[in-house]
């Protein structure tokens, strides 16, 4: 598509269906890119939060405490606003596409030392993360990036190669959320951390939006047929200008460098490969003047009446039976036998056709042995091997091209049933009604017109995109409530721990001891989770300090007459903060007259305070059976101390893969029953060490913490799906085994 082209595609698409002027499809990509960011900054913000709630947390000083408490109120108030600015600056991006660098061109050093000291030091540490973030994101999504200023430059007026225009460019995301973030009256650190949680869910997830917008210009007709031609010393991004004779290939996900012909590629060398065993096949070679060789729309009609299942009846229910496996090779070579030509000379295929074929069964083999396919899914997708070899001789184009309308139903259905586990209800889904409607229409309906797959590949998307805005609004609440129910766990860990090590280091009366264990601690609980509101929980702690230090007795004068300045207060506070938990009404009084009683023996109590002041712990205790304390620390540890040695260093490999998970990823959980269930990462709450799964739609199943999930992996009870596309990877397992039969 050459650049008047992309004019005239651009005028050609102004009207009622456009947004401002813009084509359907620039306004689709538009509405695709400002939702999905502002999900992402959701996140991002959500992040923002925690982090700063973890850094008071563990504040040095009231003050530090304060700061972080601050800027968590202002970005909680003002949030809102600076996603609305943002999406508000994002879609102004596309009405007004500013000028972009060439994706190779990444330069941000501009800054010299005469200039260094101009900018002040807050600005420049900004400056500098946001660079960083642009250069990370322009190397990492190069390719995306490339294609998409192409197809962008082709289709806005007065852009050109030589002055292209990106509206997804990185800076200019980036200098938008920058920009919305100015309303943000916060301190440099802490606009710092905004930055990095902006980078890691909002920009280092980018790849996602930048696919799919490629992918809408590519169905649009704009550049489908996108190479990448690299030159020594200078860059260059053109399209091929000959019209391709096949239909395009694109590779949105591939790097430049790499080719955008990936499958193209691959399928040479299978078609290599199957060469080298074509002489063992068993069927004539069509090379033989004597054959008749059968292809094209004669092969078509032969193949066309195949039955979907040969070794069962038709049925509607698809569900039923086990995936079917299918000899092609066998049932085109039992119809050539049948076959009469009209020069009467026996049938054959043509070398081509009969490579397809067999790459049709060895694509089959590998998803009917795919673990990563839930069970129902394998089921259903098997039905379809007759129908996609009728695709195949109808349109050669579905190995060699990715965008092929049924290589991509194939990919949707196996990616969006990725999550199916087989204790799902299949009545009752309409995922599974959804996918299994689809394969029986293809199974009914298909004559040889692929535009059937186009069809059901747009019905599928959006009926995914229905669900998928469900399941979000589902997830995205669920995070929310296990942040919630974290944060109660951890500030009930948090007042556990530290009563238990204040008791722990001195002698407190029975009495005290259960008022501060089972009354003063549900004030310290709800003091911690208010504390960013109410800001008193360093309160309950110093109430906990002061009871404990009145409770010992002390000689020196002052500090009796801090004594009676303390005790007042504290019994105040101590019957305000039992009162506002409700704990104990009906005997609070009574409590309240013993702990009085406590406080003033302690007070009188000279000889007791001596005797606890001067040795309140022995720092040489008796010998335990016999034997020293130095001596039992020298002891070689017990049986189950090396054990618990050698599974934690066994487990230490696995930490590595359990952090390479990401969120969004599949796993399957095998449990000690023999049950197996499928599900989602959806959040990592690191202040817990938490990992919390979903099932696909959204709902928490499972939370393990990190090295729980690695003693899974490492009893083999838990295994990481792969989610790239399901013909890719049958491609690449095909090469595989063909070059491990080969050699």
């Amino acid at each position: 598509m050459n650049k008047q082209s992309g004019i005239h595609y651009l005028h050609e698409h102004k009207g009622p269906g456009s947004s401002a002027g813009l084509p359907k499809e620039i306004s689709k990509i538009r509405e695709t890119v400002v939702a999905g960011l502002g999900d992402l900054l959701q996140g991002a913000f959500d992040a923002v939060d925690d982090s700063l709630f973890e850094l008071a947390n563990n504040a040095r000083s009231n003050n530090e405490q304060n700061r972080y408490f601050e800027a968590m109120r202002e970005i909680r108030i003002k949030r809102k606003g600076v996603e609305k600015h943002f999406q508000t600056a994002v879609s102004q991006l596309f009405l007004h596409p500013p000028r972009t660098t060439a994706p190779e061109v990444v330069d941000h050093s501009g800054t010299t030392a005469d200039t260094l000291s101009l900018i002040q030091n807050d600005e420049l540490e900004e400056q500098v993360a946001l660079n960083a973030m642009i250069s990370k994101s322009r190397a990492y999504f190069q390719g995306p990036l490339i294609q998409l200023q192409a197809r962008f430059s082709s289709v806005y007026p007065n852009a050109s190669d030589d002055d292209p225009v990106n509206p997804l460019a990185p800076e200019h995301l980036c200098g938008a959320f920058v920009e919305a973030a100015q309303a943000l009256e916060i301190q440099i650190r802490e606009r710092l951390i905004v930055l990095k949680q902006f980078d890691r869910y909002v920009v280092s997830n980018l790849g996602m939006l930048l696919d799919e917008a490629n992918r809408i210009l590519i169905q649009a007709g704009v550049i489908p047929n996108f190479r990448f031609h690299g030159k020594t010393g200078q860059t260059a991004q053109k399209p091929q200008s000959e019209a391709p004779k096949q239909p395009a290939t694109d590779t949105t996900s591939e790097a430049p460098g790499a080719g955008a012909d990936r499958s193209d590629a691959i399928f040479e060398q299978i078609r290599q490969l199957l060469a080298q065993q074509r002489d063992s096949g068993g069927m004539p070679r069509a090379t033989n003047p004597n054959l008749h060789v059968v292809g094209g729309a004669e092969l078509f009609q032969l193949v066309a009446h195949i039955p979907h299942d040969p070794n069962a009846q038709a049925t509607d229910n698809l569900s039923k039976g086990e995936p079917i496996v299918v000899d092609l090779h066998e049932v085109v070579q039992h119809l050539l036998q049948q076959q009469k030509t009209s020069d009467g000379k026996p049938a054959a295929l043509s070398e081509s056709d009969e490579d397809l074929i067999n790459l049709v069964s060895m694509l089959f083999e590998f998803i009917l042995d795919d673990y990563n396919l839930s069970p129902p899914i394998q089921v259903l997708i098997s039905r379809l091997q007759i129908p996609i070899l009728k695709v195949v001789i109808k349109d050669k184009t579905f190995f060699s091209r990715a965008t092929h309308p049924a290589r991509k139903l194939l990919n949707a259905l196996a990616r969006a049933g990725i999550g199916w586990s087989e204790s799902d209800e299949k009545t009752r889904d309409k995922l599974y009604e959804q996918i299994h409607n689809i394969v029986l229409r293809i199974l009914n309906e298909f004559d040889g017109d692929i535009t059937l797959f186009e069809q059901l590949n747009e019905e599928f998307d959006q009926f995914l995109a229905r669900e998928n805005r469900k399941a979000t609004l589902v997830e995205q609440r669920t995070r929310e409530s296990e942040r919630g129910r974290i944060k109660s766990q951890k500030a009930q860990e948090t007042v556990d721990q530290l009563l238990q090590e204040k008791l722990r280091r001195h002698q407190i009366p029975d009495t005290i001891r259960n008022i501060l264990i089972n009354g003063w601690s549900r004030v310290m609980f709800l003091a911690y989770l208010r504390n960013d509101v109410e800001h008193r929980w360093n309160q309950s702690v110093r109430v906990v300090d002061d009871l404990i230090w009145c409770l010992h007795p002390h000689l020196e004068d002052d500090e009796r007459d801090q004594w009676v300045r303390v005790v007042p207060g504290l019994l105040k506070n101590l019957r305000a903060g039992l009162e506002e938990v409700s704990y104990n009404s009906t005997g609070l009084d009574a409590m309240m007259s013993d702990l009085k009683h406590e406080l003033t023996e302690a007070f009188r109590a000279h000889a007791l305070a001596e005797a606890r002041t001067d040795s309140p712990y022995d720092p040489h205790p008796a010998p335990i059976n016999g034997e020293s304390a130095e001596s039992l620390s020298e002891q070689e540890p017990s049986a189950i101390e090396r054990q618990q040695e050698i599974e934690d260093a066994a487990t230490a490999e696995y930490i590595n893969k359990i952090d390479e998970i990401a969120v969004g990823h599949w796993v399957e959980f095998n449990l000690v029953n023999g049950a197996r269930f499928r599900c989602k990462l959806s959040a990592i709450i690191e202040e817990a060490d938490c990992f919390v799964f979903v099932n696909r739609m959204g709902l928490k199943v499972i939370e393990k913490t990190r090295t729980e999930l690695a003693h899974e992996m490492r009893r083999g009870r838990m295994t990481i799906l792969e989610q790239g596309a399901l013909i890719d990877r049958a491609l690449d397992a095909v090469v595989g085994s063909l070059r491990r039969s080969n050699g």
